[in-house]
């Protein structure tokens, strides 16, 4: 596979920041700067990228999914689809996870199994539900049966494969992990620090490190400071475009600087009353100025969107585009439907009532309150009271967006391998993350199409029917589609390979 070790070659003057030491604990030690604690260490139940990023280590899934996002062998040594709706892996003989208990073809069926069961509520679970049956067809074979022909299946399989009998047993992976990745967990200081040791019972490659230390600092700023300072090793998306630029232009560091597999985006409630008509969705969506957003609040760092298919996706179509920034429109659209300034105070108002919208974000990520911040003034220079509303990220996730009791939300979306990741779970009737309550029959066929159909032309075009819909009824905004900047010490005794995912077994030697 293609190797990503890019450095920097900009010079800065010596003056700027002391020399740090070669890395920053010890030769043996790698230290990875993270912007949220993990949520839980079951690969099942994750729903943040550091629960992504340290279980990525801890697991091992059938397959694994290089940079160029290919699917390779992992606990699987290969598979074989003998009809499109039957897939069977085989497994490497003699795996083991890290408390050295076997792991067969028993494991992987009560994963898939019980990832399946609603009882457990897995935030991933509409990946899976093709799945109609798992069997153990011997101790190193599985078979999967689906009711359709699943396109995206293989882009999916990498989860984390979980211990039956452990688990069955009453054990709480959640907080002690048990795995078959080529680390396993050491101690977990909540909302500081995830250490991860070496897994001697690893079926691949030794790491580089015999440890791997993620450093819980919720700040962007103050995690890019760290960095600087010799604290950490390693530092990754999220960061503020300021520091961004400052450290691609410091040859101490490497740097890799890609285009990203996510979005951010803005997450309107359709159950909310007053955004439950497309229209008022349109009018909102033209306040939000996305020039101003990517190229001055986040300089530049991501890349404006049209609609909510990547443009780097096989899907993308030019063709297709949302509203742009509009203000004069915005009000037009708001009169339109009833909102009119008739009390002279600048403020549209219905039936006696103001127009009055909550914008919230969560405060880790300074662009993004600065965003909201923004938007809140672009929505008042068109007549409309907002209130903007920040909290710490498990609050604002949690116990809000995912609870549906937003309004208006900005959030992100990351580790896009496919169009059915973005949209399927998020905008299909009753999804599992379809915290907005979109529903449109219409978009749920074309969605269901698009994860059944093997060819991918055909593929495209459902898709891009449902983006049309999507681009018109905004049940979401997209205002940019990500890029990813990863930056390291030169002096890591391995070839750093990235992955627009931001997983780290490329930075601990185990490269594809």
């Amino acid at each position: 596979m293609k190797k990503f070790l890019l450095t920097t070659s900009a010079l800065v003057a010596l003056s700027f920041m002391p020399m740090h030491a070669a890395i920053a604990q010890d030769a043996t030690t790698l230290v990875v700067g993270m912007d949220v604690d993990a949520g839980t260490l079951d690969p099942r139940l994750m729903r943040d990228t550091t629960a992504s990023r340290a279980n990525d280590l801890i697991y091992s899934g059938l397959v694994h999914i290089t940079p160029n996002l290919e699917a390779v062998p992992d606990l699987a040594e290969g598979w074989e689809s003998p009809d499109p709706q039957t897939v069977i892996f085989k497994l490497r003989p003699d795996l083991k996870f890290s408390d050295g208990s076997p792991l067969t073809a028993d494991d992987v069926v009560f994963t898939y199994t019980t990832l399946l069961n609603p009882d457990l509520n897995a935030p991933q679970r509409a990946l899976y539900t093709p799945i109609t049956a798992i069997e153990a067809v011997d101790a190193q074979t599985v078979k999967f049966s689906l009711s359709a022909p699943y396109a995206p299946l293989l882009s999916y399989l990498d989860v984390g494969i979980v211990p039956k009998a452990l688990v069955e047993g009453g054990h709480d992976i959640a907080l002690n992990p048990v795995g078959a990745g080529p680390m396993k967990l050491d101690s977990w200081n909540r909302g500081s620090e995830i250490t991860l040791v070496k897994n001697e019972n690893f079926w691949g490659a030794e790491p580089a490190f015999e440890k791997v230390s993620l450093k819980i600092i919720g700040d962007n700023s103050a995690r890019s400071q760290a960095f600087e300072a010799g604290d950490l090793d390693v530092i990754q998306s999220p960061l503020p475009p300021q520091d961004i630029e400052r450290l691609k232009n410091d040859d101490r560091f490497g740097n890799v600087i890609m285009a990203g597999l996510g979005v951010t985006y803005v997450n309107f409630n359709a159950n909310d009353p007053l955004l439950a008509d497309p229209k008022m969705r349109q009018a909102f969506s033209m306040l939000i100025d996305q020039e101003t957003i990517v190229n001055d609040i986040f300089q530049g760092v991501d890349e404006v969107a049209t609609s909510i298919i990547l443009p780097s996706s096989w899907a993308y179509s030019a063709d297709i585009v949302q509203p742009t920034f509009d203000v004069e429109g915005a009000v037009a659209l708001f009169n339109e439907l009833g909102w009119s300034d008739t009390n002279g105070d600048g403020f549209l108002d219905k039936d006696g009532k103001a127009l009055e919208v909550v914008l919230s974000t969560h405060s880790e990520d300074t662009n993004r309150v600065q965003t909201v911040e923004f938007l809140q003034a672009m929505f008042e220079m068109a007549g409309v009271k907002a209130v903007a509303q920040i909290s710490d990220w498990p609050s604002f996730s949690t116990n809000y967006v995912q609870q549906g009791k937003h309004q208006i939300a900005l959030l992100g979306w990351l580790n896009i391998v496919d169009p059915d990741r973005l949209m399927f779970a998020q905008l299909s009737t009753g999804g599992p993350t379809n915290w907005g309550g979109y529903s449109n029959p219409e978009v749920d066929a074309l969605l269901q199409e698009g994860r059944s159909t093997l060819d991918q032309a055909g593929r495209a075009a459902a898709y891009q029917k449902a983006a049309a819909i999507l681009a018109e009824e905004l049940p979401y905004y997209i205002v940019s589609a990500q890029g990813y900047q990863l930056f390291y010490s030169k002096d890591l005794p391995v070839e750093v390979q990235a992955t627009p995912r931001g997983n780290l077994r490329g930075l601990i030697g185990l490269n594809d």
